[in-house]
C-alpha cells in the first residue's frame, strides 16, 4: 500500500482524499501510511490549500525514482538478530552457529551476498558487520584498500577471521587433466562461475587479466552462483568440470583440489557496532580454543590470527 501511495505522490503532488479516491481506501488509512512515508523521508508536505474553512495538504516524493536495499530477517521477539552480510566462508557459518546455539545469546545470520556488496551493504546499515576476501593488486594488501575506499569518513575495525586456502574444485579423478587457470580455456573443460562483487569472481578476473585470457574463451563463465557450496554442488553433480572455491568445501563434497592461492578473511566493522551487547558473544567465540579447534577440523584453514585486529 506505501508502495503504491509513493508512485502517486512520484507522478504529482495530491492529498489525502485524493489519494484515498485513487486507491479506493479511507482518507485515515491513507494517513496511517503517508505518516510512515514521512517519517521515512520518503514524502513530504510540499503545500496547503484552504478550501471552505478546510486545510488541504497536498504532499508528493521526495525524489523521482528509487533504489532501495532492505534487508529481511527473522521475527526473533526473544532474542536479538546480528547480521553479517559478504562472502560465503565455513568458518564464519561455524561461528554464527556457536552463537546461536546458545538461547540467551544473539542469533548471529550470515547473508552471503559476496564481499564487495557486503561492504556496500554495511555502509548502507545493512547488518552489524562484514565478511570479505578482496585482493587488491596495486597496494598487495587484502581487504583495507576497499574499507579505506568505501569508509572514508568512518571509524572502522578489522578483524582477522582467518586464513583459508582456495583452487580449483574438479571431478574426482580429475579426468580432464586441469592444473591452472590456463586450463579454463579448454574448450572440453566446463566452468561454474561466481557471482560479480563476489572476492574469489574479482580474484578471478584479476588473474585472467594478468594471463591475458579473454573470458569468452572459457566455457561456463557467464554461469554464476553465489556460494562455494554451489560451486562443489555444480561439480559434484557434473554439471560443471571445475569450479573455484575453498579447499575445506571440497573436503566437505569428496571433490579433488588443485591449490592456487591462500587469503585472508577479514571481519568489517564500524566503531559503534564494536561495543554491540548482541555482537559481544561472536567476539568473545573468536578468541575461544574451542572455536579454533572447531575451525582447524573443518580443513583447509589456518587458525594462527583469528580474532587479530589489523590496523587500517
Amino acid at each position: 500500500m506505501r508502495q503504491r501511495i509513493l508512485r502517486i505522490l512520484m507522478s504529482q503532488p495530491a492529498t489525502l482524499s485524493q489519494i484515498g479516491k485513487q486507491l479506493k481506501i479511507h482518507a485515515a488509512n491513507v494517513r496511517h501510511h503517508l505518516k510512515r512515508l514521512e517519517e521515512a523521508g520518503f514524502v513530504e508536505l510540499t503545500s496547503t490549500n484552504v478550501v471552505r474553512g478546510f486545510v488541504e495538504k497536498y504532499y508528493q516524493a521526495s525524489a523521482k525514482a528509487y533504489h532501495v536495499n532492505f534487508l529481511i530477517i527473522p521475527d526473533h521477539r526473544r532474542r536479538n538478530v546480528v547480521v553479517a552480510t559478504g562472502s560465503h566462508d565455513l568458518a564464519l557459518e561455524l561461528l554464527a552457529s556457536f552463537v546461536s546455539q546458545d538461547q540467551k545469546k544473539s542469533d548471529f545470520q550470515t547473508i552471503p551476498i559476496g564481499s564487495l556488496d557486503g561492504l556496500i551493504a554495511l555502509r548502507q546499515g545493512l547488518g552489524q558487520l562484514a565478511g570479505c576476501h578482496l585482493f587488491d593488486p596495486v597496494t598487495n594488501e587484502y581487504n583495507l584498500p576497499y574499507v579505506r575506499a568505501l569508509f572514508p569518513n568512518w571509524k572502522m575495525r578489522v578483524i582477522t577471521l582467518i586464513h583459508r586456502q582456495q583452487g580449483l574444485m574438479v571431478t574426482p579423478g580429475n579426468p580432464k587433466n586441469i592444473r591452472g587457470i590456463d586450463d579454463l580455456a579448454d574448450k572440453r573443460v566446463r566452468f561454474i562461475n561466481r557471482q560479480p562483487g563476489s572476492g574469489t569472481r574479482i580474484w578471478l578476473d584479476q588473474q585472467l587479466a594478468r594471463l591475458n585470457l579473454d573470458s569468452e574463451q572459457i566455457s561456463g563463465y557467464g554461469r554464476e552462483v553465489h556460494t562455494h557450496r554451489r560451486v562443489a554442488a555444480e561439480v559434484l553433480e557434473g554439471r560443471a568440470d571445475v569450479g573455484l572455491g575453498l579447499l575445506a568445501v571440497a573436503l566437505q563434497s569428496d571433490l579433488d583440489f588443485i591449490p592456487l592461492f591462500n587469503e585472508r578473511f577479514d571481519l568489517v566493522i564500524p566503531e559503534e557496532q564494536i561495543h554491540n551487547p548482541n555482537l559481544q558473544p561472536a567476539l568473545e567465540i573468536l578468541h575461544s580454543k574451542k572455536f579454533r579447534l572447531a575451525i582447524e577440523g573443518l580443513g583447509g584453514y589456518d587458525t594462527h590470527d583469528v580474532g587479530v585486529e589489523v590496523p587500517i
